[in-house]
C-alpha cells in the first residue's frame, strides 16, 4: 500500500487505535519444522518490523508494543 493511500485511509477512520501490540512468536518453530536453523525463522519478522513502524507513524498510531519471545 502506498504512503498516500495510507494517509487517505487514516483520514477516513475516526476510531483508529492509538496503541497497537504485536506478538512475534513461533518463527523459530516455523524454521525448525522446515529443517532450517531457528535464526532463519526470525529474519523475515525482523525485516518487516521496520515497515510496521513506518505504517504506524503514517497512520498516527502513537504507541507500538512489540513482544518478542525467544527460547
Amino acid at each position: 500500500m502506498a504512503e498516500q493511500e495510507l494517509i487517505n485511509t487514516n483520514q477516513e477512520l475516526s476510531n483508529f487505535p492509538n496503541h497497537v501490540a504485536l506478538v512475534m512468536d513461533g518463527n523459530g518453530r516455523w524454521a525448525k519444522a522446515r529443517g532450517l536453523p531457528r535464526v532463519q525463522g526470525h529474519h523475515p519478522g525482523a525485516e518487516i518490523l521496520g515497515d510496521i513502524v513506518m505504517y504506524c507513524l503514517v497512520l498516527g498510531i502513537l504507541y507500538l508494543m512489540v513482544f518478542v519471545f525467544y527460547s
